[in-house]
């Protein structure tokens, strides 16, 4: 019987991580595709060789490594750029998250997808789990989180799905108000009906 698999996405700064942590916890296995994109960048990898032939040896630094700051400066403005970059890396992302579930038993697994709306990052995914929270909120955790300017996290937050569009993809939603008891309750609740889920018949696809 093929594993129930939950995407879970939502905006820059809603508490994907938390939650995912909190799943982990529980014994859930989590797939972070954020880890996978991290990984296939480093020295060595054909990615970081596709990259510095794509866009330039000056995205390296002296050790070899991608320069990620000045990656995403480099695409943050542009359009075209970062469809080059992500026809690099999202093949490469996408059949790493298959080769890992494949590898899995369980009843479910959790993989996170920050930009799942904005991708369509669709075809190994049964359900999509949303953290919501309001943008007044987002900006100001991602603020206090990163250091950065408030003008800046709303020209990320511009390049991303609206809270209405990834609202409009979800199967579950976990609203996060701020409060870890909250999550926690949330996060059993979607738990037991996820395992529920995962021990139905479904099909392959």
């Amino acid at each position: 019987m093929p594993m129930l698999r939950i995407g879970l996405t939502g905006g820059i700064g809603s508490g994907k991580s938390t939650v995912a942590e909190l799943f982990t916890r529980r014994g859930v296995p989590v797939i972070d595709t954020d880890v996978i994109a991290r990984q296939i960048v480093t020295p060595g990898q054909p990615a970081l060789a596709e990259i510095a032939r794509e866009f330039g040896s000056d995205l390296l630094d002296a050790s070899g490594q991608l320069d990620r700051a000045r990656m995403r400066q480099r695409v943050f403005d542009d359009p075209t750029a970062r469809r080059r970059l992500e026809a690099i890396l999202h093949p490469r992302i996408r059949a790493a998250v298959r080769d890992q579930i494949a590898a899995l038993k369980a009843p479910y697994c959790l993989i996170v997808i920050p930009l799942l709306v904005e991708t369509g990052f669709n075809e190994v995914i049964d359900r999509v789990l949303v953290v919501d929270v309001d943008e007044v909120h987002q900006q100001e955790r991602t603020s206090r989180r990163d250091i950065v300017p408030t003008n800046e996290v709303q020209k990320i937050m511009a390049t991303q799905a609206t809270r209405e569009q990834r609202l409009a993809r979800a199967d579950d939603v976990i609203v996060n108000n701020g409060v870890v008891a909250d999550l926690e309750r949330e996060v059993d609740r979607l738990h037991a009906s996820y395992l529920a889920l995962g021990r139905r018949p479904r099909n392959s696809n």
